[in-house]
């Protein structure tokens, strides 16, 4: 039977090793700006020529610090890496970083800058040859520098018009990914299953029947939108992005929407769950026409209009239906 090693302590690593710990760091942050660069490329292309110059910027620091470990201790580097070393700071995996925002990304760059700086302020403490002492120290300056680079590189590469390009195409691809098809899905939930719930509540007066109908009304509503989003555009040429993403929020928000109105017939008392699933009605409906004025710039009032008038009339049928 085997067991994983024992990981290290930082403080018990000789300086061979934390040169190669400082090797093994920076080509994988090197290759991380690469694949934040690969992935803001297509929409981003300002911020991603800002990204390669700093993989660039690590490699030099690579560079530096493979001469060093060549002129002290030879040719071949010791294997260690950031997994090795309890406590050392880890790097979120390229599949978690590949969804990220654009604002997101920068933040997780600045996040790692910072933990560079800092493990090489601590590399430099426990170094006692003069030259590794003063490489390591140069390093942790120049990371805590790096923020100052990334304006450079955002001075050269992203001037007022192309950082206002970029943030529109962000704020227009969150849009048609997130918040069109959860807005639909939301109406969709809220306004469809109106017609089953009151219509079963008028005519049978048992809440817990009510619940169960509305439960499997949302429930079937939100899988069969959440599907039809994905399978409807792959998003390639739309350009609406993941279709995965899109499914998830239109099926999420379209089970909510029709859940808000299930979930008061768990209330045993007939009114006391009626009324208070009116309340909650009207917020859904609230919120759907807010969601429209701040994110699709409809008129508020006439967001308001369309949304009440839908759900009344929708309300009505299932209440008519229900009481005859």
């Amino acid at each position: 039977m085997h067991f994983l090693p024992q990981r290290r302590r930082f403080k018990d690593l000789s300086e061979r090793e934390i040169l190669a710990l400082a090797i093994s760091s920076e080509e994988d942050d090197a290759r991380i700006y690469r694949s934040f660069a690969e992935r803001l490329r297509p929409d981003f292309d300002s911020s991603a020529r800002i990204f390669d110059g700093m993989a660039a910027e690590e490699d030099a620091h690579r560079r530096a610090l493979i001469d060093l470990h060549k002129s002290r201790f030879g040719e071949t580097i010791p294997l260690i890496r950031r997994e090795h070393v309890a406590g050392f700071y880890a790097r979120r995996p390229v599949w978690l970083t590949e969804n990220l925002g654009l604002d997101r990304i920068r933040e997780q760059a600045a996040s790692m800058e910072a933990d560079a700086e800092r493990f090489y302020r601590e590399a430099a403490a426990h170094a006692q040859d003069a030259e590794t002492r003063k490489l390591l120290g140069d390093l942790a300056a120049a990371e805590a520098g790096h923020e100052r680079r990334a304006t450079d590189l955002s001075e050269a590469h992203l001037d007022y018009d192309a950082r206002a390009s970029e943030d529109h195409a962000e704020k227009r691809q969150f849009l048609l990914t997130w918040v069109q098809p959860g807005l639909a899905g939301l109406m969709d939930g809220s306004v469809s299953t109106l017609a089953p719930i009151f219509a079963t509540a008028f005519a049978t007066q048992d809440t817990w029947t009510t619940f169960l109908v509305g439960l499997a009304a949302s429930v079937g509503a939100g899988i069969s939108m959440g599907f039809t989003e994905a399978a409807s555009d792959d998003g390639q040429l739309s350009g609406r992005g993941s279709p995965v993403k899109r499914g998830i929020a239109s099926g999420v928000m379209t089970a909510v929407g029709g859940l808000g109105h299930a979930l008061p017939y768990l209330i045993p008392h007939f009114w006391t769950a009626t009324i208070t699933a009116f309340v909650v009605v009207f917020v859904e409906l609230w919120a759907i026409a807010w969601i429209q004025n701040r994110f699709m710039d409809t008129p508020f009032l006439r967001a308001t209009f369309q949304v009440v008038l839908g759900g009344a009339l929708v309300f009505a049928a299932g209440a008519l239906i229900g009481s005859g």
